[in-house]
């Protein structure tokens, strides 16, 4: 097996919760894409990192079923990990910053996936959903405190590949953010912590809480 290590990113206030993420440092080693994505289906992570240049920052995500040219956790994990100033995606240079105990990074809304940003009326309705039919990546989301900025969410990928709910997914957040131009206090899937915050010409900062599991 390939070595690889376990992130929790957009971890809680306590350290607790966050989305686990692969990451094999040495992506030399599985240089072709095909052996990649049968990585990344064995390992079962809502995503896995492959680094290809870790002093420029070159990455390569995969989900368990499909190669990504951006992804939201993944970026801020990674831009922790090796605690470079930027990243480079297929999709395009992702900023990165360190701040205190916040990994940030800085993207393009037009370089996420695509969602369905749902709204409910309330918190309660969105802790009350089951898990929708495979079929539409759905960001299920409410406000929890308008005036500050504080939103409870949920993440449906939808890809019937045995990730039924995502913990914490920075593109989805990414996209609300854009859409609502606005900085975010967002609480995703059981606790995880996402922030947000607009920046000019249509770029956004992601920022979230990352630890080494393994």
């Amino acid at each position: 097996m390939t070595d690889y290590d376990v992130l929790r990113v957009f971890c809680g206030p306590g350290g607790g919760y966050g989305n686990e993420l692969g990451v094999v440092r040495e992506g030399s080693v599985m240089p072709e894409r095909e052996e990649r994505q049968a990585l990344a289906a064995k390992l079962g992570f809502s995503e896995t990192v492959f680094v290809d240049d870790p002093e420029r920052g070159v990455i390569d995500i995969y989900t368990p079923t499909l190669r990504l040219p951006f992804a939201g956790h993944p970026c801020v994990g990674v831009g922790w990990l090796l605690d470079v100033p930027e990243l480079v995606t297929p999709a395009g240079v992702v900023g990165v910053r360190l701040d205190g105990e916040f990994s940030w990074i800085e993207a393009r809304a037009d370089w996420a996936p695509q969602r369905t940003l749902r709204q409910y009326g309330s918190a309660a309705e969105v802790d009350a959903l089951a898990v929708p039919a495979p079929g539409e990546w759905i960001y299920a989301w409410a406000w929890e405190d308008e005036a500050g900025g504080r939103v409870r969410a949920r993440a449906f990928p939808g890809r019937d590949d045995g990730i039924e709910e995502d913990e914490a997914t920075g593109a989805a957040a990414l996209l609300l953010t854009h859409q609502l131009g606005r900085a975010l206090n967002i609480v995703q899937g059981v606790g995880s912590q996402i922030l947000t915050a607009p920046q000019p010409g249509g770029w956004v900062e992601v920022g979230g809480r990352v630890r080494l599991e393994r």
